[in-house]
């Protein structure tokens, strides 16, 4: 068995070059550490067998998601397992910047049977050779995570709990050796948003024009800022003491126990109401493109031809049981909507939106 696990290793290690490698690795050995077992006689509910618990026919596949980063933590401790012990298909997961994931997908250098995206710009990159649809379910608007040991924490805290004026932690942003942290436009949805947030910002609360650019640090669709990091790493850094402020979802502060400022919906990016407000904002990107602001939306679809285990995660995510984790997990959940070729979706995931 070591021999079999330390060969995992080795077909598995190139794979890894983006993404969290300690957790893809973990989750791909197991599954096939997993199936090599079954020779022997031995079955798991992640395997060839049911759930436990169920009497229906044995299943095999795995859902093999690529999801955007901040849904890390939730689809690696919560969704994943919790959809191998309700269906018995196994589950591998990958995470990035969704634009970053879509555009890996769209080289083949990646090749997942499920996308999870903040925001349908990353799929519809992929459409119409990859996808043609895709669902929209939860929402989680921005917010300002702090590390509770920075110098600058008291400062942070009076503007968590309301004791400060919103519209002077711009102002504290700008300070020299502050230490901001957040993701790269061009490639991540949120790294886009927080942009977006201080020009929506700059504009409510009336600051002094180059607002944007001194807390940035530079121009805004600049990817060479030292401000900038992996999305996957962002929050990690902060918590370790490398950051004093860092750009966050809702979700991953709530997922990650993290100290954090909420800010107006004015500006969050969080209510899908405010859709037509949030489009004054916009980035021109490095490669040309205009990002539009717009409701900071979770976004689910099959690539390529649906599997069955694409199929029966997607059904998972929209059951009862997977929107409460997304619930508890510091989203809004929203009226699952089908975007698109409605009829391309598959019957079992429309069976269970009608459900």
């Amino acid at each position: 068995m070591l021999t079999f696990i330390n060969r995992c290793r080795s077909q598995l290690a190139p794979r890894a070059r983006t993404f969290r490698t300690g957790v893809i690795l973990a989750v791909a050995c197991a599954g096939l550490a997993a199936a090599g077992c079954g020779s022997s006689g031995s079955s798991s509910a992640g395997s060839n067998s049911p759930a436990s618990g169920s009497s229906g026919p044995a299943v095999s596949g795995t859902a093999s998601v690529a999801y955007a980063g901040s849904l890390q933590d939730l689809d690696e401790k919560s969704i994943g397992p919790g959809f191998t012990k309700a269906t018995g298909y196994q589950y591998s997961g990958r995470g990035g910047g969704s634009v970053a994931v879509a555009q890996e997908i769209a080289a083949g250098e990646i090749t997942p049977n499920v996308f999870e995206s903040i925001g349908a710009k990353p799929i519809k990159m992929l459409e119409p050779r990859f996808t043609s649809w895709y669902i929209q379910f939860a929402a989680s608007p921005i917010v300002l995570a702090y590390n509770p040991q920075s110098k600058y924490a008291s400062e942070l805290k009076a503007y968590a709990d309301g004791s400060k004026p919103i519209s002077g932690l711009f102002t504290l942003l700008e300070t020299p050796g502050f230490r901001l942290g957040r993701t790269d436009p061009n490639i991540d949805p949120q790294g886009a948003a927080f942009i977006e947030m201080l020009e929506l910002a700059q504009k409510q609360y009336h600051l002094p024009a180059g607002t944007v650019e001194k807390i940035l640090g530079g121009p805004p669709s600049s990817a060479s800022s030292p401000e900038i990091f992996d999305e996957t790493a962002l929050e990690p850094r902060l918590q370790a003491g490398q950051l004093d402020a860092a750009s966050a979802f809702l979700s991953q502060a709530v997922q990650l126990h993290l100290s954090y400022i909420p800010l107006p919906d004015t500006i969050d990016f969080g209510n899908p109401a405010m859709a037509a407000h949030y489009a004054t904002a916009s980035l021109k990107l490095a490669n040309g493109t205009v990002s539009t602001g717009g409701p900071l939306v979770v976004d689910v679809t099959t690539i390529g031809k649906p599997t069955k285990a694409a199929e029966a995660f997607i059904a998972y995510l929209l059951s009862k049981t997977g929107l409460a984790l997304h619930k508890a997990a510091g989203y809004t959940l929203l009226t699952p909507t089908i975007v698109g070729k409605a009829s391309a979706v598959p019957a079992a995931v429309r069976s269970e939106l009608s459900g």
